[in-house]
């Protein structure tokens, strides 16, 4: 049988027109040839979330989106999906609507309960969920550091302003005349580094000596130490308070007027006998050096001895 060239016409625009149908509906998220259930989700706000969007559980994909749009009755976003029915979850599901990167738009979730055992079928409609992205969690944390980097701004140009206010054209030649006086200040400060070496250099010998004999002097102290600590001191303070009590007594028996030493200094009529014999001999000695002759007379001959004359001046008070 000869196929006339308007049946193939023909053959031709009915397969264009299921090609165009099908890929029209893989475009928005339906699947002809597939065993797929229609499952229901309402949100409140779906901003980011298209057509075709992947539908995973557990990070595995078991659908997409096939359709968004406005729910009649309750003024929320309905959204349809388009679920294989290999895959089995109950009622209770909720659909949460996440970012799954900075990349790539939003999906959809779906977090099984698994307590309840009443399986989703085709026309269910899940609970809904929209879980912050990573784009919001991060617009959370850099919104205050934001706030604190503006505020830090403000601050410094605070700062900036009043420093510039500070340092006017006197403190600027203040500042330049302080950094040259260090600078040369270090230099002489080197200069002296310099002279310091060359003495310990030149006297390293004689250093070395000073702390040998410093060496050899800490160790006398030491030895020194070691023999004070054997002293016994408290025998030997003991002995001196012995002593200092005797001296006490013996100063008190002074002061009393008894033994040798009291008599001495406290009876009267000692002193004026000390006094007389005093006296005397010093008329004796007068005389002596007045009239030698009275008591040494040499002759060979034979004299009379001479009467006795008092002496003239008598330095001597009665």
């Amino acid at each position: 049988m000869k196929i006339t060239r308007e049946i193939k016409t023909a053959i031709l625009v009915i397969a264009s027109i299921l090609l165009f149908i099908w890929g029209y509906s893989f475009l928005k998220g339906r699947d002809l040839f597939s065993n797929n259930k229609t499952i229901y989700v309402l949100y409140d706000n779906v901003e980011g979330l298209q057509n075709s969007a992947p539908v995973t559980i557990n990070g595995l994909t078991v659908g997409k989106v096939s359709k968004i749009e406005f729910s009649d009755d309750s003024g929320k976003v309905k959204v349809e999906l388009q679920i294989n029915s290999e895959f089995l979850f109950s009622k209770s599901s909720v659909a949460s609507i996440y970012e799954p990167g900075l990349i790539g738009g939003k999906q959809i979730m779906i977090t099984p309960n698994f307590q309840d055992k009443t399986v989703a079928e085709s026309g269910t409609t899940l609970k809904g969920e929209i879980k912050s992205g990573l784009t919001a969690l991060v617009a959370e944390r850099l919104t205050p550091l934001q706030e604190k980097i503006e505020r830090m701004a403000v601050s410094a140009d605070n700062l900036l302003t009043n420093v510039n206010t500070i340092l006017d054209t006197k403190t600027k030649d203040h500042l330049k005349n302080t950094f040259t006086n260090l600078d040369a200040t270090m230099a002489e400060f080197k200069v002296a580094s310099e002279n310091l070496n060359g003495i310990l250099v030149d006297n390293k010998g004689k250093i070395g000596v000073t702390l040998s004999n410093l060496d050899k002097t800490s160790g006398n102290l030491v030895k020194i130490s070691d023999s004070i600590s054997k002293i016994n001191f408290a025998a030997t303070v003991k002995k001196l308070e012995k002593t200092l009590a005797s001296v006490d007594k013996i100063m008190a028996d002074v002061q009393s007027g008894k033994g040798t030493l009291g008599k001495l200094a406290k009876d009267e009529t000692l002193y004026t006998n000390f006094v007389k014999a005093s006296n005397e001999l010093e008329l004796l000695l007068q005389d002596l050096r007045l009239n030698p002759t009275r008591y040494v007379n040499v002759s060979l001959f034979g004299k009379k001895n001479k009467p006795y004359k008092a002496p003239v001046n008598d330095t001597i008070k009665k």
